[in-house]
């Protein structure tokens, strides 16, 4: 019998992904050419925004998003259950992350958060769409307008309509992402000023216009290098073609995990979740025990993973003098203890869900 090996996820590429990718290559343009606004212009209206920016790479969005909305010093409100990217973003821009406990479906305590912008001068706050689901947008903007804070979501797990609740929301394309451009990722947002700013921030803060010589060029910003590249738009307009095939997929793939695996999940089956992750709870007695049943699971080829380390018990953030603990924490860190993601991918066929489904009720009696 031919041995498995099923990652937690992975892109799914067909011929016409491998032919648009083709068809750049022959192309007069590999970095910035037509494929790029094409890709841009699609996007804003998929996710329902007026301007579109992509970026070489989801933690690219987020930094150029946090040079546009903070300054130094600025206290932003943050989960501890994200990658890394969410809260250096707020470093970078020399502003202060403020770690708020979550929920037991992983998002941030909308609750708490509003304890601390009562008792904080917060100026913004950065809400990441964990696994897929989006926090209670209502809940944020009676927040933005009461304590006028700026938004932003961290859209790296979610792919769909924007309600006009947030300033600035950041989009990853990583290939385990809904879409991928190989590395990629993109900011979008309904502010003109915001979108003109974050043009010239990718492009080494160099600005051109009709009146200046045709070799001329001012740099007006300190920007970066952050475009993303000609082939990899055309492979994401091939990718954002399939994009509600691929969310179908993911939801049918949750579905059956409700229905045959008798572990709790993060949450209640949701037509609104993108489902980047699917995450289940056991209760593990300490994390010796959870490592050991990832590593038996490896062994018999089924790849999970999990999401995520709390962020201020990272050594570099004790440097900064956060701390952490399950005073400060008691929600995160018994997710962290508890919680694993499952494969969920378009491709993850129904024999190789009933193999992680029989192992994982197998290892878990």
């Amino acid at each position: 019998m031919k041995k498995f090996s099923i990652p937690y996820g992975k892109q799914s590429i067909d011929e016409n992904d491998i032919n648009s990718v083709i068809e750049a290559l022959q192309s007069d343009y590999l970095t910035t050419g037509p494929k790029v606004k094409e890709f841009e212009e699609a996007l804003a209206k998929k996710l329902n925004f007026k301007y579109v920016v992509t970026v070489s790479n989801g933690t690219a969005a987020l930094h150029l998003a946090s040079l546009i909305l903070l300054k130094k010093d600025d206290l932003v409100i943050t989960t501890p259950n994200s990658f890394l990217s969410t809260s250096n973003s707020i470093l970078y821009a020399n502003a202060k992350p403020v770690f708020v406990d979550i929920e037991k479906n992983g998002l941030i305590d909308l609750n708490l958060v509003e304890d601390k912008l009562k008792k904080e001068k917060i100026k913004a706050l950065y809400s990441v769409s964990f696994s897929g689901l989006q926090v209670d947008e209502t809940k944020v903007k009676y927040l933005k307008e009461k304590y006028n804070i700026k938004i932003l979501f961290d859209n790296a797990h979610f792919i769909g309509k924007d309600n006009g609740v947030c300033d600035i929301a950041t989009y990853s394309f990583h290939p385990v992402k809904h879409i991928t451009t190989f590395e990629g990722g993109a900011i979008a947002t309904n502010n003109k000023e915001f979108y003109e700013k974050l043009l010239i921030l990718r492009n080494h803060g160099m600005y051109k216009d009709e009146k200046m010589y045709p070799w001329e060029y001012q740099m007006i910003e300190l920007g970066f290098n952050y475009r993303l590249p000609d082939v990899a738009c055309a492979m994401g307009l091939s990718q954002l073609k399939k994009l509600d095939y691929f969310q179908k997929r993911r939801h049918e793939i949750a579905k059956r995990y409700h229905e045959k695996l008798n572990l709790e999940p993060l949450y209640e089956y949701n037509e609104n979740s993108s489902y980047h992750l699917f995450v289940v709870r056991y209760p593990f007695k300490n994390l010796d025990e959870k490592a050991e049943f990832f590593n038996n699971l490896r062994k018999e080829g089924i790849f999970l993973q999990y999401h995520y380390i709390p962020i201020p018990s990272q050594p570099y953030y004790k440097k900064l003098g956060y701390t952490y603990s399950k005073k400060e924490c008691p929600v995160m860190d018994k997710y962290y203890l508890e919680s694993f993601s499952l494969p969920i991918y378009p491709s993850l066929s129904e024999k190789e869900q009933d193999f992680v489904i029989e192992k994982i009720k197998e290892y878990l009696k």
